[in-house]
């Protein structure tokens, strides 16, 4: 089933259904475009006199109801404890998840109070007139680290899976093209690497696994961010989220020509950003001396959404500039995706020709 046929059923048949399990009579409910590789079907919801709320719809059969549940769980305890984030609506029967059977396929309904502000995009990548950026860099660290703090002491109902539970040897060689045998080789290397890292409680629980500016709102009058889409939220090193955190600067400074500019300024901005976090929980230095092996593996995670992205639409398989950049990254063992290297270029950032990799397909 595709996103366009769920948003035709919505319309015709689970909109009614909709509205009743979630008091949304007198709503004005509009669709919210899906970017690239988007999972869910998502509505605006907006009344006059109400707060505005977001209606996801989940309609994939990789995610089971476990696996949602985990999800809102995790979303109302970081609420409930003070973290940042969207709160979860509890439906009329006191669910915060729904689940709805229409010709045999099952879609699962959570809502969700809409974040104050504006994503970063949406206001043209302006900070807060008067207020230094350095702000914006220090409350995304102080935000993920309250969410890792909470974390730590969560204790979930329903347990969402964790990394190596789907990033695998098996998964790899099943997912990535033969054509690519030297990256899945990298892949698997970076597996063992991780395979080898503390698992406490202070480097290790439940993140984001997808932070970056694309997955909050800022409240431009405030400086306040409110983090959403915990999608791929799972258990895995805090770590991880950090060096997530670490890419969101590469855009502020992607088209210095200087390579030791860029570092100066990558290394200032981290750490602002480690100040901010570690104002709200702690990270040992031995995890942070991992950071370029983390980043590493976001580059590795990128690579595996595109694929599955491709698998999932049935669209051939192709690698863009975008991709091609990537692969070539791990499979040559360019650290800090290749930002300081003679690979990357500031009129075409983490961008290099297109790889031909059909042969591969059966």
């Amino acid at each position: 089933m595709t996103y366009n046929e769920v948003a035709k059923i919505y319309e015709a048949y689970l909109s009614p259904l909709v509205s009743e399990l979630y008091e949304l009579e007198g709503y004005e409910i509009s669709l919210i475009n899906a970017h690239d590789g988007g999972r869910n079907v998502v509505y605006n919801c907006e009344k006059e006199g109400a707060s505005a709320k977001i209606l996801r719809i989940a309609f994939l059969n990789d995610r089971s109801r476990e696996d949602l549940l985990g999800e809102v769980e995790y979303i109302q305890y970081l609420f409930e404890h003070g973290g940042n984030v969207s709160k979860v609506i509890s439906s009329r029967k006191g669910n915060l998840l729904e689940e709805i059977t229409h010709n045999n396929h099952t879609f699962f309904v959570c809502l969700f109070e809409k974040a104050r502000g504006k994503m970063l995009v949406e206001n043209h990548y302006q900070y807060r007139e008067g207020v230094p950026i350095t702000e914006y860099y220090y409350n995304c660290g102080k935000v993920l680290g309250k969410l890792h703090q909470l974390s730590k002491g969560y204790a979930p109902v329903h347990r969402r899976y964790s990394f190596f539970d789907k990033y695998n040897a098996e998964y790899i060689d099943n997912l990535i093209p033969d054509t690519l045998p030297l990256l899945k080789e990298k892949m698997v290397e970076l597996l063992t690497a991780l395979e080898g890292l503390d698992k406490n409680s202070e480097s290790y629980g439940m993140v984001h696994f997808d932070y970056n500016d694309g997955n909050y709102m800022i409240d431009f009058d405030t400086g306040q961010i409110t983090v959403f889409d915990f999608d791929n939220s799972c258990f895995c090193w805090y770590m991880y989220d950090l060096a997530n955190a670490w890419m969101l600067g590469l855009g502020w400074i992607q088209f210095e020509p200087d390579a030791d500019k860029r570092k100066d300024f990558m290394d200032d901005y981290f750490k602002t950003v480690l100040e901010g976090y570690t104002s709200e929980t702690k990270i040992e230095d031995s995890m942070l001396n991992n950071l370029s092996l983390f980043i590493q593996v976001t580059v590795m995670e990128n690579i595996i959404d595109a694929f599955e992205v491709m698998r999932n639409s049935g669209e051939e398989l192709a690698c863009d500039e975008e991709l091609s950049y990537s692969i070539k990254c791990l499979e040559e063992d360019i650290p800090y995706k290749g930002f300081f290297h003679e690979v990357f270029s500031c009129e075409e950032p983490f961008e290099c020709e297109e790889r031909n990799i059909q042969s591969s397909i059966h």
